[in-house]
């Protein structure tokens, strides 16, 4: 295992040398990593087991929560609890931050009368407005329950600063997955597993957005199968793009440039910087949690303050 590089720009983002350590292993299939400052661990998913777990450094890798509805994507909304996408569910829920699933409530579900797919991966904006991916991975067997779809169509929502009708950003993907913002919120990063691509909307201030083009492509096969997928994607504080892709974690520009990739020894299917300083990357990668240091530190998220 080691780190590619396209460019001499990565070495500003990361060690040549890094070391990748293994945290964890003999999981399903790992997902939704997501760090709690105020209790310094990390929280983290298993679909296929239907189980949430979390790391601290201190003791072994703990279950919090099985069942868990089959959730996925977790971030922490504007008033510090936890938001999870659920497959089983096909719900977006915010519950207390220790991630047991106590005060547990639903914050989205439908669209227009109709049962969303399977919310995926999930940000919140400064504004306290949560966007969130809906793809159709939770309606297959293994990452949640089969079931027929009652929407005709894949999109990316917007749930308003204190809740109300939810509301469609973009409705044109194939499989729409990893989101992020860049610094300063004015960019919306929305990746297409089906298409392998990631595309870029501009923000708007009444959070509408537009656009869309593509920033990068041909990351991956798109195959379920080899599992070299465009997944979860997180922004650095310079604006570069961390993101999913053969052989472990690709960075790319903000001009869409692939400036390099750091290997790990599984598939990745998301990532999430944490630990004091924001500059641990936790690596969610099949049956095993990893981490490596880097020398930039995330977006400043809300709920990194």
């Amino acid at each position: 295992m080691g780190v590619r590089a396209n460019s001499d720009s990565l070495w500003e983002l990361i060690d040549e040398d890094v070391e990748i350590e293994q945290l964890g292993s003999g999981f399903t299939f790992t997902e939704g990593p997501i760090w709690n400052a105020d209790g310094n661990f990390l929280l983290f998913s298993d679909m296929p087991g239907d189980t949430r777990r979390r790391w601290d450094g201190q003791s072994a890798v703990q279950v919090v929560a099985s069942p868990s509805n089959k959730g996925n994507g977790m971030t922490i909304d504007a008033d510090g609890r936890l938001l999870v996408c659920e497959h089983s569910t096909s719900s977006v829920v915010s519950m207390d931050p220790d991630g047991t699933g106590s005060g547990r409530e639903v914050v989205a579900s439908h669209y227009q009368d109709k049962e969303l797919n399977s919310p995926n991966d999930i940000v919140v904006h400064s504004s306290g407005a949560i966007y969130f991916s809906d793809p159709t991975y939770g309606r297959m067997p293994g990452f949640g329950v089969e079931r027929e779809q009652d929407l005709d169509f894949q999109g990316v929502y917007r749930i308003p600063p204190g809740g109300g009708d939810l509301q469609l950003m973009a409705a044109d993907f194939g499989q729409p997955n990893g989101l992020c913002f860049s610094p300063g919120e004015s960019l919306l990063y929305v990746n297409d597993t089906d298409r392998a691509h990631i595309r870029v909307f501009q923000v708007h201030a009444d959070g509408s957005v537009r656009g869309g083009e593509v920033l990068a492509e041909n990351i991956g096969t798109a195959s379920l199968e080899k599992m070299d997928l465009v997944d979860g994607m997180k922004c650095d504080e310079r604006g570069n793009i961390w993101v999913t892709g053969p052989g472990g974690v690709w960075v790319i520009g903000p001009d869409g440039q692939h400036l390099g990739s750091i290997e790990i020894p599984e598939p990745v299917g998301n990532l999430h910087w944490g630990g004091p300083d924001w500059n641990w990357m936790f690596a969610c990668a099949s049956t095993g949690l990893y981490r490596f240091r880097t020398k930039v530190s995330a977006r400043p998220e809300p709920f990194m303050n």
